[in-house]
């Protein structure tokens, strides 16, 4: 029932056709416009086109809208959708210089493979034939309607859509010309079948490590980022230490919950000056918006949705019982079981009919007294004779419905219909028919049939929130403060250690980027404003500052450990990941060295000089596994080096290999020149559009200017 659930008729609205929210507010500290007028400001340039704050706000609000979709956090996605717009700017420019033009024409010819779309079967007839037609003409009934926030976003989706689809033939032009020789093929033919068996010895890095142990300094790190640029390009990025101050409750503040509780329940509230409780209240639900932290749910709920301490009891309660108080996680409870009764399954139709100005009748030009003198009409005759439901079904505002005998199928209490629509179906039993109002217009509706379902419950919840008192608060705000003082001016190891001796919450992002959102390790609302404050021009490393999380009274301590510029990476800020891997470096190094010294010409020598074992295996160039370590270098040697001849010191992954090869047989595997042919051309092909995307991006002249385009909207609200 199109209209009930608002875009079932329109499937194609689901992935991100819903009414556009205040982007201004969401994505920026406060409005830019006041910053730059009616006209939006320029976020960046790809080869010199602009990206537009438009271009970026359109992108973040589609993946916003995709992520509540699913369930997902919408916060921390104002990175990924930057790459998103870069990326399409590539494409777009890209498909232009190779000459190709996307037509009208082509979209709509193209559409029903997109995603979008492909993914729903309620875009296909029962042949299988997309339903273009109809799509373009709910398409012309926003325009033609003035529902301009709906069209203005399906605006926004097709141009999502035609970044697509540019991809697609971008690719399939480009991939064509991909192929595979015959000599590529065969060369991978030979190293699949080819096996060396080898005698080696491994001299292990950590097992060598442990009798000569090395410090990696920050110059030995520089030094390696320094041979590999590209690998540790990095964008601008902030180094932060945090400390956590969590404002739990204290023991006294939950006594202090409970008491409070039990005082509401079988006591009585201060508004009513102790008159009226929870026990002998005749109005629930007002009790509960009077003195609950959580508001009155009047649905009823299946068993298994009842809180753990009473959905166990309730099936042999009996209405008006009270359960508690009992606690659940951070509150504690007292219910009130006020109804019980089966879930029925309803099976029904309707005649919408909707007017002008409404959200249905978009194409509608009677009035809103004209459709209510219709429905009551229609609704009369009805329930004198059902039988002539179908005569009236010309009149629904509601063509997914109409074209189904006007029938909206089986429905429960959970379904997602409007709720005067399920209150009719909920207190009406079979052969009911009746005209009921709606956001979407008048409904004439007429119960089929009914089916009784498992037994739902309606309760009301008295619930207080167990929260720290200001004396908690206080305490945590003087423990925040207290560190703050000791830690000022000081090096970030004092900060560091003295965190630790304390035993606080401390955590160390070191490459927080400025539009990631949140950061690791903590996950507050104040996430955003302590990112915002390390990459102001104004800090200097060494600031620190102190932050208060709304609603909680926690306390979390900032301290600057690093600016990095966009440009090669901070050494210090990537050693976690790059320490192991120079490490490992260094002391090939000094094995190798201490190898060729020895002159060894033996496995035997070398094994005793070391204290490794010597051993046997097989070594292959596609499955370069040694001795249950992947060694692409170890494998390479075994072919590269003459039979029976000691090898020079190979650096591995795992340790420095010096080894003999004994023989060099081969393996046929299945597939022949054809297949590999094939299997090449396949794997190749799958791998070109992240290249060819990789390559265009790493080629691109890209500007960035949103960090000072924050910079100066907070300059300008600190005026």
């Amino acid at each position: 029932m199109a209209v009930l659930g608002e875009i079932r008729n329109r499937p194609w609205l689901l992935m991100g056709i819903i009414a556009i929210a205040m982007l201004a507010f969401v994505v920026n500290p406060d409005s830019l416009e006041k910053l730059f007028g009616a006209k939006a400001g320029v976020y960046g340039k790809v080869n010199g086109d602009e990206i537009t704050k438009e271009d970026y706000d359109d992108q973040l609000f589609m993946l916003q809208q995709q992520a509540q979709q699913k369930g997902q956090p919408s916060k921390g996605l104002e990175e990924q959708a930057w790459q998103l717009v870069v990326q399409s700017k590539l494409i777009k420019q890209q498909f232009e210089k190779m000459g190709l033009t996307l037509t009208n024409d082509m979209f709509w010819n193209q559409l029903q493979f997109d995603p979008m779309f492909a993914q729903n079967k309620e875009n296909f007839d029962a042949k299988g034939n997309f339903k273009v037609q109809e799509i373009k003409k709910q398409i012309e009934e926003l325009q033609k309607g003035g529902n301009a926030e709906m069209y203005n976003n399906w605006l926004k989706t097709k141009k999502s859509i035609e970044y697509r689809m540019m991809a697609r033939q971008l690719f399939a032009n480009v991939s064509t010309g991909i192929t595979v020789g015959k000599k590529e093929a065969e060369e991978m033919m030979k190293q699949r079948d080819q096996v060396a068996d080898i005698d080696f010895v491994k001299v292990d890095y950590n097992t060598y490590a442990q009798k000569n142990p090395v410090k990696v300094t920050t110059q030995d790190l520089a030094d390696y980022i320094k041979k590999h640029p590209v690998m540790y390009k990095r964008d601008a990025s902030r180094n932060i230490g945090l400390v956590y101050f969590p404002a739990a409750p204290s023991t006294e503040d939950d006594k202090s919950t409970e008491t409070e509780i039990n005082k509401l329940f079988s006591q009585g509230s201060d508004v009513s000056g102790g008159k009226e409780n929870f026990q002998n209240t005749t109005n629930d639900s007002m009790f509960i918006a009077l003195n609950s932290d959580m508001p009155f749910n009047p649905q009823y709920f299946s068993q298994a949705q009842l809180p753990v301490a009473i959905k166990d009891k309730v099936a042999t309660a009996s209405v008006g019982a009270t359960f508690g108080p009992y606690k659940e996680q951070n509150f504690y409870v007292v219910t009130k079981l006020l109804d019980k009764k089966p879930s029925d399954s309803t099976l029904s139709r309707h005649i919408l009919v909707s007017y002008k100005g409404n959200q249905a009748g978009a194409n509608e030009t009677r009035t809103k007294e004209q459709a209510k003198k219709l429905a009551d009409s229609i609704g009369t005759i009805l329930k004198a004779d059902p039988a002539k439901f179908t005569e009236f079904l010309k009149y629904s505002s509601d063509p997914g419905s109409a074209a189904q005998g006007g029938s909206v199928g089986w429905t429960t209490p959970a379904t997602p219909f409007v709720p005067e629509y399920l209150k009719f179906l909920a207190d009406n039993g079979k052969g009911a028919t009746a005209v009921v109002e709606t956001q979407f217009g008048y409904h004439i509706i007429n119960i089929e049939d009914k089916k009784s379902g498992a037994m739902t419950y309606k309760v009301a919840n008295l619930v207080k929130a167990i929260k720290p008192s200001d004396k908690t608060e206080n305490e945590i705000y003087t423990k925040a403060t207290k560190f703050i003082q000791q830690v000022q001016g000081k090096s970030f190891n004092d900060f560091s250690n003295i965190a630790k001796k304390g035993s606080y919450l401390f955590s160390n992002p070191k490459e927080v980027g400025r539009f990631q959102g949140q950061l690791p390790g903590l996950g507050t609302d104040k996430d955003e404003e302590i990112i915002a404050w390390a990459f102001n021009k104004k800090r200097n490393k060494g600031d620190t500052d102190i932050f208060t999380v709304d609603g909680t009274g926690d306390r979390i301590v900032a301290f600057l450990n690093g600016v990095q510029d966009a440009g090669t990476a901070d050494p210090e800020a990537v050693r976690d990941q790059l320490e192991p891997l120079v490490k490992n470096k260094i002391l090939a190094k000094q094995i190798s060295d201490k190898i060729t010294a020895a002159k060894a010409t033996s496995l035997d020598q070398i094994s005793k000089l070391f204290g490794a074992a010597k051993q046997s295996a097989q070594a292959n160039m596609l499955s370069p596994q040694i001795a249950g370590a992947m060694e692409p270098r170890v494998a390479g040697a075994a072919f590269g080096v003459a039979k029976g001849k000691l090898s020079n010191p190979v650096e591995g992954m795992t340790g420095v290999y010096v080894l003999v090869k004994k023989s060099e047989t081969i393996n046929k595997q299945p597939g022949d020149i054809k297949q590999i042919t094939q299997a090449i051309a396949g794997q190749n092909s799958q791998q070109f559009g992240q290249s060819l995307l990789k390559s265009l991006q790493d080629n691109a002249n890209i500007k960035d200017y949103r960090i000072e385009v924050y910079n100066r909207a907070s300059q300008q609200q600190q005026q």
